[in-house]
Formats: structure tokens, C-alpha cells, sequence
């Protein structure tokens, strides 16, 4: 190979330098948790009961939320993609608010209208008897408002992607908008849907924000492994880290499960 080939290959060290220091900015952390991970007694600290217990909340409430993510934001993904109507475009931007709102904010706003004082949490609370704020299912309610967005995008960009000659084809068949949407769009979308679920899941089942200001950190009620990692941290570091590590293997679980799916788009 000529010399000027390989020379006009070499990167600019103005870019190099700078993508290195950004990816050590971004894996240093990361090998930080596993360097002082204290692995000797790492299976005795994973069986303690507090860690089990926030375990087993963070995986119900996460959960959960993708149901109810899934019940209310797949049909709004279908109206945003398949629908033209005036607002589109500011139904689509309230849609995305969430993701660069504070999470703490979005607590407030959740006190503000499901508290017992709340816009519609009065009227559940003097009809039916619900509250809300300070329970399991108020963690399930605020991860829900915050990992909304990401199923609502990734199903909105699936049907975008997908062929509507097929939705056109039923229809000419007669077939009803709901026969059509059952039979032929979330097949079609299928697995946009599932990528958007468990997006949805792991967005869930890492908040803090939101889920401490309008559940509360109640252990064995509300208390998600990130709120036991921020409890852990004032009086015992390594229990922290341990509970970072779970956090950490299943955001690793889930990027290794939606790789091909990525790869597979982005070529």
C-alpha cells in the first residue's frame, strides 16, 4: 500500500485525542463499580434481605409500568403515526416532555394531580377511597409517566418503517380499522414494540426522580434499587456498589439484547 494511502488514513489526532478522553470519560466509571466491587462477599450481600427486597420491587414496579406503558402508549404511537389531525405536532412534543423534564418535577406535577389534594386524586380518594402517592402503585404510576416516551417513539418510528400497502390491502378487504390494527399493524411492528418495551422497562426500573418525590423510600413499599443504592451510600459504601452492579449487569443485559436489532438498522 502506497505511503500516501496509509497517511490519508490515519485519524487526526484533533479527533482522536478528544474521542479517547470521551470514551474514558465514559467507561472509567463504569470499571470503577468493578474494581471495588467487594466480590468476596458479594453472594452473601446479594441474599441479604434488603437487597432482595428492593430487588424484587424493582422488578414487580418495572413491570408493571411497561404494561401500562404498553396498554396506553402503543394505541397513542398508532394515532400520532397513522393520523392526521390538527396538534399533531404538539400532542407528539407533550409526548416527549418527559425525557428532558427533571424527574423530580415530574413528582411534583404527579403530587400536584394524584395526591389526596391533587386534581384528580381527590376525586379518587373521596369516590373510591384510592391514594396513590406513597404506595407501590404510585412507583408504578411515576415510572410509567417517565418511561412512557421511549415506547411511545420506538413504536411511533416502527410504524413509520413499516409498509401501510398492507394496512390498504386489509382495508380493501373490507376489513375494520380495529381488525386491521390487530391483525396486520402489530405484527408488522412487533418487534418495534417489544424494542420499545424493554427500553420502557429498563428506563422503569432505573428512576429515582420522580419515584422518590411521589412514592416516597419506604423499604419493602417504594423503596427501587436506585433509592436503596442512594439509602446505601450514607451508611455502607459496598452495599451500594453491589446494588449498582445489579443495576449495571442488566443495563448491560439489555444493550446486548437490542444490539442486533441497532446493528441491523444502522446498516
Amino acid at each position: 500500500m502506497p505511503a500516501s494511502r496509509r497517511r490519508s488514513r490515519r485519524v487526526p489526532a484533533a479527533l482522536l485525542i478528544p474521542a479517547l478522553l470521551g470514551l474514558a470519560f465514559l467507561v472509567l466509571p463504569l470499571a470503577g463499580l468493578l474494581i471495588r466491587a467487594p466480590w468476596g462477599t458479594l453472594p452473601e450481600r446479594l441474599a441479604e434481605p434488603s437487597v432482595l427486597a428492593a430487588l424484587r420491587l424493582s422488578l414487580l414496579t418495572a413491570t408493571l409500568a411497561t404494561v401500562l406503558c404498553l396498554l396506553l402508549g402503543v394505541p397513542l404511537a398508532w394515532l400520532l403515526a397513522r393520523v392526521e389531525f390538527r396538534g399533531r405536532r404538539l400532542v407528539r412534543a407533550l409526548v416527549t416532555v418527559p425525557l428532558v423534564l427533571p424527574p423530580v418535577v415530574g413528582g411534583v406535577a404527579l403530587l400536584l394531580v394524584f395526591g389526596r389534594r391533587g386534581i384528580v386524586g381527590q376525586w379518587l380518594d373521596s369516590a373510591f377511597g384510592i391514594t396513590l402517592p406513597f404506595t407501590t402503585a404510585g412507583v408504578v404510576l411515576a415510572e410509567a409517566f417517565v418511561a412512557l416516551p421511549f415506547l411511545v417513539i420506538a413504536v411511533e418510528g416502527a410504524l413509520r418503517g413499516a409498509d401501510a400497502r398492507y394496512e390498504e390491502a386489509a382495508a380493501t378487504l373490507g376489513a375494520g380499522r380495529w381488525t386491521t390494527f390487530t391483525h396486520v399493524t402489530l405484527p408488522l411492528v412487533a418487534p418495534g414494540i417489544a424494542a420499545g418495551a424493554v427500553l420502557c422497562w429498563a428506563r422503569a426500573l432505573g428512576e429515582f426522580g420522580a419515584t422518590i418525590t411521589f412514592a416516597g423510600n419506604f423499604p419493602g413499599r417504594t423503596q427501587t434499587m436506585p433509592l436503596a443504592v442512594y439509602l446505601a451510600l450514607e451508611r455502607d459504601v459496598e452495599a451500594a456498589i453491589v446494588l449498582s452492579l445489579i443495576l449495571l449487569a442488566v443495563s448491560v443485559t439489555i444493550l446486548a439484547a437490542l444490539r442486533d436489532r441497532w446493528v441491523g438498522s444502522a446498516s
